[in-house]
């Protein structure tokens, strides 16, 4: 499978998952697309799906806390409203929900 095939396994895996967990992906499509490819690359690369935006230390205890859905997450969407690589995102409440997306 390529990067790219890849890639939208994991954008339609991070729906679900967000889904189930009561947050949304992010509304910039842009960004979970390039989030998905980086977690990808890495799963291609490393053969787990680590965060694109968080550094791979080798130290196999602390780095199983960065594979995605990381430890990090839920408390970032909490606290932020995302997730620090921005995958996940609170809800929106359904009043100006477009508005945010619009540019």
């Amino acid at each position: 499978m390529d990067v790219d095939e890849q890639a939208k396994k994991i954008k339609d895996w991070a729906g679900r998952y967000a889904e189930k967990k009561g947050f949304e992906l992010n509304p910039d499509e842009e960004r979970v697309d390039d989030v998905a490819k980086g977690l990808a690359v890495r799963q291609e690369k490393f053969g787990k799906r680590y965060c694109p935006c968080r550094i791979i230390t080798g130290d196999a205890e602390e780095d199983r806390k960065i594979i995605c859905p990381c430890v990090y997450h839920e408390a970032e969407v909490r606290e932020h409203g995302m997730c620090h690589c921005k995958l996940f995102s609170a809800k929106r409440s359904s009043e100006g929900a477009n508005s945010e997306t619009e540019t």
